[in-house]
């Protein structure tokens, strides 16, 4: 049997209460809860979701129950459902009706339209391109995913106060925040 490595670490207190809280809830050892650790971490470091940002994110949207995983190919299907539905002007306005809900919701977690942007680049709607602080730009790969996009932000910008420009071109959204 080969012997473990002995590591040892110095956590700020923050860190430590945290610590302390995961001995009690899992009652694992010390070493079992920072293997597991270093396991998860590495994991996600292979798929780039280091970012605790964005980690985060997923945590927060997924851990509720209220968001779904879904394939980029289903969410096609789902909006060539939509270009061809002959009701589409319903679906439109239950849409604007669900992002106005969201702008409410969203009140105490998000601080700015950069919040709003980065949590529906989570989502893999559209790629993302900061030219500037103030400056984003949304390619998109259909023209029914850029309209629910735009619909979505300009419900939740104005439900939300945020002074923003968004302008539509071919592809894209670029959005200027005032």
């Amino acid at each position: 049997m080969k012997v473990p490595t002995r590591v040892t670490i110095a956590l700020d207190a923050k860190s430590a209460e945290l610590f302390e809280k995961l001995k009690r809830e899992t009652r694992l050892s010390q070493s079992e809860i920072f293997r597991n650790a270093l396991k998860i971490y590495a994991e996600h470091s292979k798929h780039r979701l280091v970012e605790k940002e964005k980690l985060d994110l997923y945590i927060d949207m997924l851990a509720g129950g209220e968001h779904v995983i879904l394939d980029v190919d289903h969410w096609q299907q789902f909006l060539k459902l939509i270009e061809e539905c002959p009701a589409q002007e319903k679906f439109w306005e239950d849409h604007r009706r669900v992002a106005r809900s969201h702008a409410e919701q969203l009140q105490g977690k998000v601080k700015s339209p950069r919040d709003v942007i980065l949590r529906l680049e989570a989502c893999n709607f559209f790629t993302l391109s900061t030219p500037s602080e103030n400056e984003f730009t949304l390619v998109f790969g259909s023209d029914t995913a850029k309209k629910f996009v735009k619909i979505f932000l300009e419900e939740v910008f104005a439900g939300m106060g945020f002074d923003v420009e968004i302008k539509e071109d071919l592809t894209k959204l670029r959005i200027r925040v005032a």
